[in-house]
């Protein structure tokens, strides 16, 4: 059976610089830090008091749902549930009632989340359970507290049909679902699919990544300096949170709908370091970084090249000079003919379960208009990464010839992904 080619028809996506299609593209186009201080950290204690949260959510969620679906969802949920509908409107399709007899078997979701409803485990779930008032919790609290709720909501706002999944491999999930939702249409398994991560504001969350003093604690006076991917001076990742999502359609389904095609995906690879060879649970194991780039090169049948740009997981921490390093390896490419290499997470800090999702929506969108952002706080560029200088754009560049980017995310238990997505060639 022939494979089928899969292409991008819609994009949603809800970032700390933006939310929604202009307002992103705009803080993208201007290499825009959503980064701000957050009181509420410095109150309990935090050393890193700044984070990237998406502004304008209360008033904009009610726009998507109804005041009944929101008294079970958490921000993770609502986050991408935003997300969702927006990409699955962008690519031009229409929803369906909510009561109304119609279900979608042809479109599904992958859209995953690193650490989910915690927010409702600590505010609410533990608490209670721990009052003896287990009585109070209410009927809905295991729809905030699963890990897939997120997708659950969007089968029920959508009508999905086909399959419905939350995956969870730390901050390599955004990406890792958009692979697993490609192969499923490549397969000839689904027509479309929504495919990213979500992940909600949550101190519960961060604070993990606090005590093991992971987080830039050096800026919170200056937070749009806090997030410093292949800089001298970077001193630990900036939280965030957000979600991203695509909706990826096979081309034969899109060009009978007369979609608008942003971006055709080319292929992707997902491993694990086996926590071996220099890997572990917090660091990767470098062969396992080069074999999964290697691998998603060779899906998406190109050379290496002919890869325009890299859009690397590039997090602010002693990993970066050793990404960087691994990417030249993998693509066997001096540094004088590597791919322009930037840092979303400069502009929106570290989203965890949505990063890979609202950095492929990046890609996508620099494809579509064809530049690539600058990375910012990198002027002092780490001494390892001097002979990549000339390829690391510190400000925001056109390039009219723009055709290939490979997105990758590597996570928390040596986990990896890589997707590359070209500009679409009918």
């Amino acid at each position: 059976m022939a494979e089928n080619r899969v292409v991008v028809t819609g994009l949603g996506v809800v970032a700390p610089n933006g939310v929604g299609l202009p307002a992103f593209t705009a803080a993208l186009r201007e290499s825009r830090s959503g980064i701000t201080f957050h009181q509420h950290l410095a109150d309990a204690g935090f050393g890193c008091q700044v984070g990237g949260i998406p502004e304008g959510i209360g008033e904009l969620q009610r726009r998507y749902l109804t005041e009944e679906q929101l008294f079970a969802m958490n921000p993770n949920m609502v986050y991408a549930a935003i997300a969702g509908i927006d990409a699955w409107t962008d690519a031009g399709l229409a929803r369906l009632p909510t009561d109304a007899d119609e279900v979608d078997w042809d479109t599904g979701a992958i859209v995953g989340t690193g650490i989910g409803g915690i927010d409702t485990v600590a505010e609410k779930l533990a608490p209670r359970v721990d009052a003896g008032k287990v009585g109070r919790l209410g009927s809905t609290m295991v729809e905030q507290i699963m890990s897939s709720g997120n997708t659950a909501r969007l089968a029920g706002l959508l009508g999905l049909g086909n399959q419905v999944s939350t995956n969870s491999s730390a901050c390599s999930t955004g990406t890792e679902a958009i692979i697993d939702a490609f192969l499923r249409i490549r397969g000839g398994h689904a027509q479309r699919m929504l495919a990213g991560g979500s992940e909600g504001p949550s101190k519960y969350t961060w604070a993990g990544f606090d005590a093991m003093k992971v987080l830039n604690r050096t800026r919170n006076a200056t937070p749009a300096e806090a997030s410093r991917p292949m800089s001298a001076s970077a001193a630990g990742f900036v939280p965030g949170a957000g979600a991203g999502v695509l909706m990826l359609e096979s081309l034969a389904s899109a060009e009978r709908r007369g979609a608008r095609i942003y971006a055709e995906v080319l292929g992707g690879h997902v491993n694990c370091g086996g926590h071996r060879m220099g890997g572990s649970m917090t660091a990767p194991n470098p062969t396992g970084v080069r074999r999964c780039i290697r691998g998603a090169v060779a899906m998406a049948g190109i050379r290496p090249d002919e890869i325009d740009a890299i859009n690397g997981h590039l997090t602010a921490t002693f990993a970066d000079p050793h990404e960087v390093a691994s990417w030249s390896a993998a693509l066997e490419l001096p540094p004088e003919r590597m791919p322009l290499l930037h840092a979303t997470k400069s502009l929106v800090g570290h989203t965890l379960g949505a990063a890979g999702g609202i950095e492929s929506v990046t890609c996508v969108l620099e494809l579509h208009h064809r530049f690539v952002h600058g990375s910012l706080n990198c002027h002092d560029l780490h001494p390892a990464l001097a002979a990549y200088a000339a390829r690391i754009p510190h400000a925001t560049v056109d390039v009219p010839s723009l055709r290939v980017i490979a997105k990758a995310s590597f996570g928390f238990g040596d986990v990896n992904s890589c997707v590359v997505f070209r500009r679409f060639d009918a």
